[in-house]
């Protein structure tokens, strides 16, 4: 039932090209690729197993074991263990656990310090020249 759910989730042209576009600009300003695929497809859903996130944001379960690591590393989600019904494993559950604004604006204070960075060196090196 809850796989069902994630497919008509992404079943949407509209929605996906969204979700690509999102995903886009979180890895132009610095996010990877897979790290920004996870997050834009949680952002998308109250909460998903491994293998919903898998399928809702077409990457391979290394990649999302991965990506899942990187996202776990900035504490931007949540997660739960829920038993399978019969035998077998409990199955972990993730959700977000910071705002799509706290996100983009911590992304936002990384770059702006990479760029002040950046531009101390710039000086640096221009100060070297004029010597």
């Amino acid at each position: 039932m809850r796989l069902v759910k994630a497919l008509n989730t992404s079943a949407s042209a509209d929605i996906a090209a969204e979700r690509d576009e999102f995903a886009s600009i979180l890895i132009k300003i610095g996010l990877k690729r897979n790290v920004a695929k996870v997050l834009t497809y949680l952002a998308g859903v109250p909460e998903a197993t491994s293998r919903e996130i898998e399928i809702g944001s077409d990457l391979r379960q290394p990649e999302v074991s991965i990506a899942m690591r990187e996202i776990r590393r900035l504490d931007w989600v949540a997660e739960r263990d829920e038993r399978n019904p019969g035998k077998g494993r409990p199955y972990r559950i993730y959700k977000l656990n910071r705002s799509l604004p706290d996100i983009v604006q911590y992304l936002e204070s990384e770059n702006a310090k990479e760029a002040e960075r950046v531009m101390k060196q710039i000086e640096k090196l221009k100060s070297l020249k004029s010597n």
